[in-house]
């Protein structure tokens, strides 16, 4: 059994207590992006993520985000979460944080992985979907169409960042493992 990840009212909440510049939801992305990229898990991760050395310890909501993102990522059962607003959101609301988590997932993977991530052919095409994503803006209005793409979207990026992250992260540990 995974951690779950705190809700976002307490993540938002405690970013704004840190005096965060940063969304709740791209926030998580740029932690996930970081783990994913083979970032660094541990002490001063908020002060990685963020590229910004005064940046507070994380308070506890945070600190329960990194943890639970930590173990979701590496659970074999393919538990990964993306921290999102609930189904009661208005489906501009959901879209809009979607994309924002993408934009937050690229620049952390970006910050961890470097310009040259050991990146299958998948893995390429999945940072790819990702990148279009996260330049998409979110479309007013919506049907029970929109509603099902978004849930296959949102189904997508999960599946991507557990590529990812088996690319950069598990596969290089895994090597030095068999040396």
């Amino acid at each position: 059994m995974t951690e779950p990840l705190p809700s976002l009212a307490e993540v938002h909440g405690a970013c704004r207590s840190a005096g965060l510049g940063i969304a709740a939801t791209e926030l998580h992305g740029s932690l996930c992006g970081w783990l994913a990229g083979g970032g660094a898990d541990g002490p001063g991760w908020l002060n990685r993520v963020l590229v910004d050395e005064s940046v507070p310890e994380p308070g506890d909501a945070l600190e329960q985000l990194r943890r639970a993102s930590v173990t979701q990522l590496e659970d074999r059962s393919f538990a990964f979460q993306l921290l999102l607003p609930d189904a009661d959101a208005t489906l501009y609301e959901r879209s809009a944080a979607l994309f924002d988590w993408c934009r937050g997932f690229l620049g952390g993977f970006g910050l961890a992985g470097g310009q040259a991530p050991p990146l299958s052919e998948e893995g390429r095409e999945a940072l790819a979907d990702l990148a279009k994503l996260a330049a998409a803006t979110p479309q007013e209005g919506g049907d029970q169409e929109d509603e099902a793409a978004l849930a296959e979207i949102e189904e997508f990026v999960r599946v991507a960042v557990l590529l990812l992250h088996g690319d950069c992260a598990l596969g290089p540990r895994h090597r030095q493992r068999l040396n």
